[in-house]
């Protein structure tokens, strides 16, 4: 009897945790299901207990960093504006510290350059290092 109350609650804990999403409630659901593992060997109340609290304080304190450093981090493919920092264009007017065009990818984009370089002809190969706005401040070169 006390492992199906053990396992309600381990089940009770991990469907709560989709309110919360911050891994406390899955770990104690956890410590509960070891708990209810332990029911099925052990009579005792306190071996339960137990086992449940040093289980729960394990997977508190050695999985759940790892899960929320996993399901925390930003994506590894760049998107939007970030996604033009380094990519190649192709200059279509004269680029230099006050304006021109490029295009990136297909698109027609307004452009500076590097403040200091000299002016960039039509079809010169040159690499997004910046996207100020609506502009791609560029540097010469792939």
């Amino acid at each position: 009897m006390a492992a199906w109350i053990w396992l309600s609650g381990a089940v009770l804990l991990s469907v709560a945790e989709a309110l919360g999403a911050e891994f406390v409630l899955l770990m104690l659901g956890g410590g509960a299901l070891a708990a209810a593992l332990s029911a099925v060997f052990t009579d005792s109340l306190i071996i339960q207990l137990v086992v449940f609290a040093l289980t729960s304080v394990a997977l508190v304190v050695g999985l759940r960093p790892h899960l929320l450093r996993r399901f925390n981090q930003r994506p590894s493919i760049a998107t939007g504006i970030d996604a033009l920092i380094g990519s190649r264009a192709t200059v279509i007017s004269t680029v230099d510290a006050t304006g021109g065009q490029v295009k990136i990818g297909g698109e027609v984009w307004s452009a500076v350059g590097v403040d200091g370089h000299r002016p960039m002809p039509p079809g010169t190969s040159v690499t997004v290092v910046e996207v100020r706005g609506a502009t791609a401040v560029v540097i010469w070169g792939p």
